[in-house]
């Protein structure tokens, strides 16, 4: 049995509004226009994705053939922007919402390029860059070191449950319970490593 339509169109916009979110944040901790907030929201939102859809070669890229992806991405932007203005954001909000980005995209990327190719080593590493080169994005045009070359585990999370959701595919679960737990995974990496500064271990050089 297959997942439904409607419900991966959800959550793909689901994960394009929260990394438009932290897009969003992450212009406005760096005090940028209007238009630099929508920009900074789009590449976060869809860095990943068309980079995958280059990669693959799969044409036209998504947010091309469905606007709505862009429509979703200024909404979200728009709300970011008022409601930061009465409220102040919750605490450590720009790394939840990219934690929970990175979990739709990491599991959905993977389940778009199966439908491409079958070798599951390249079927992990498309989910990884399509759960993170979006952040490497904003965070290069933000001018911060990326979260991805950071020590923190990031990427390596998104590694993880593109991992988990394949494995779980050679079992007898639905396939929208593989898709759930494959984000479980991700996002409870990520969301442990913020909370206990949990980290690969750093290579350094001897002087």
């Amino acid at each position: 049995m297959s997942v439904p339509i409607d419900i991966l169109y959800i959550l793909d916009l689901f994960g394009v509004a929260v990394f438009a979110i932290s897009g969003a944040l992450a212009a406005g901790r760096k005090s940028l226009d209007l238009l630099g907030v929508v920009i900074i929201a789009v590449v976060t939102a869809v860095g990943g994705g068309t980079t995958r859809d280059l990669l693959l070669d799969r044409h036209p890229i998504f947010w091309i053939a469905d606007p709505i992806y862009l429509l979703v991405i200024i909404i979200a932007s728009l709300f970011t922007i008022w409601y930061t203005q009465y409220n102040e954001p919750p605490e450590k909000a720009l790394l939840i919402a990219d934690a929970l980005g990175l979990a739709v995209f990491t599991v959905l990327g993977a389940q778009i390029t199966q439908e491409v190719v079958s070798n599951s080593v390249i079927i992990v590493i498309m989910a990884a860059i399509t759960g993170t080169v979006g952040g490497l994005i904003r965070d290069v045009l933000s001018n911060e070191i990326p979260l991805i070359m950071r020590r923190d585990i990031y990427a390596t999370a998104a590694l993880a449950g593109a991992t988990v959701y394949l494995l779980l595919q050679l079992g007898t679960l639905e396939p929208t319970v593989n898709i759930i737990l494959g984000m479980f995974v991700v996002i409870g990496l990520r969301l442990a490593a913020i909370q206990w500064d949990l980290h690969l271990p750093r290579f350094k050089l001897k002087e």
